[in-house]
């Protein structure tokens, strides 16, 4: 039986781990919270099948009636690929008209992709850190902070850690994916290059991890449960038009290797969230920015869906 996790509330505020099925929550006894399960996950996960087999999901809450929380309540660290989709950073390349002297046109695209295919052979993955406590729910408000002009959406898949490890190779890696997760990476586009001083480069800090930034779930779906998660569609809308709509297959980097890039210079912990980068359509391609009463809309084949209103703030 397929089943995912999540966290949720009811009126009087506590938040407790459901088990999940067709929207369906049933409250579980054997844990307080999805990241305690995650300490243990082989073992939880064994549990976690039990429960689901004598479960009555019929007779469970509706999610629509509790408010949905992260679905790790709350991962210690959270690291996130940048510039992992070929696509994407094609795109970028282009509309930035970041590349050699005099290039223009099909000359840069094609320098472009050559860069991508050699970074994909040679390269490594890009991975910063962001703040946990930037994370909100999968239908809560994302209020739009007064630092930024340029606030940008990316959607992501998310990969929670079930166990731990320093220097994983890429053979074992996937062995320690608890599940899957959508992750909107929100962005200050503006705030992200160090103006003040250029040589500081990127400030992940203001342009990455304010509040709000992080629209995570709502659910968290079992790996054995997702058959390829480099074969899921990435789907994000803005008021009903659709801005992205690509595949996991764009990855650069695959998961693994990502796996093994952060462990060798960081220990993973379980719960702990990587979010694997945003492929192409983001804002910044289309010169359009998120506004007041905007309305993010976002799925990834297999994970649920996000919906999240922006509200302006002045």
């Amino acid at each position: 039986m397929t089943f995912a996790l999540g966290t949720f509330s009811t009126a009087d505020g506590v938040r407790f781990a459901g088990l999940v099925r067709d929207d369906r929550v049933v409250r579980l006894d054997m844990s307080s919270s999805v990241f305690a399960l995650l300490q243990d996950w082989d073992v939880s996960l064994s549990a976690l099948h039990a429960a689901a087999n004598v479960a009555s999901f019929d007779e469970g809450v509706a999610m629509a009636d509790l408010r949905v929380h992260g679905p790790v309540d709350l991962p210690r660290q959270m690291f996130f690929t940048g510039a992992n989709y070929r696509k994407h950073v094609i795109d970028l390349t282009i509309d930035q008209n970041v590349g050699p002297e005099g290039f223009t046109g099909d000359e840069l695209r094609q320098w472009a992709e050559q860069m991508m295919d050699d970074r994909a052979a040679n390269g490594v993955p890009y991975s910063f850190l962001k703040a946990p406590s930037s994370i909100i729910g999968a239908f809560e408000d994302l209020v739009l902070p007064p630092t930024t002009a340029k606030p940008d959406w990316e959607l992501e898949l998310g990969v929670v850690i079930g166990r731990g490890g320093r220097n994983i190779h890429r053979s074992e890696a996937m062995a320690h994916v608890a599940g899957y997760a959508i992750v909107n990476d929100v962005s200050a586009r503006d705030l992200i290059p160090r103006t003040d001083y250029a040589m500081l480069g990127t400030d992940w800090l203001r342009g990455k991890s304010q509040a709000g930034f992080c629209p995570f779930g709502p659910l968290l779906v079992p790996a054995e449960f997702v058959v390829d998660p480099h074969d899921l569609r990435i789907l994000l809308t803005l008021n009903g038009q659709v801005m992205q709509d690509e595949s996991t297959a764009d990855m650069i980097f695959d998961i693994a290797g990502q796996i093994e890039y952060v462990s060798t210079y960081d220990e993973l912990w379980p719960g702990d969230l990587i979010s694997t980068g945003s492929p192409a359509g983001n804002g910044t391609h289309y010169g359009r920015f998120l506004r007041d009463g905007d309305v993010i809309d976002a799925t990834i084949t297999g994970l649920g869906a996000q919906r999240n209103r922006c509200v302006g703030t002045s």
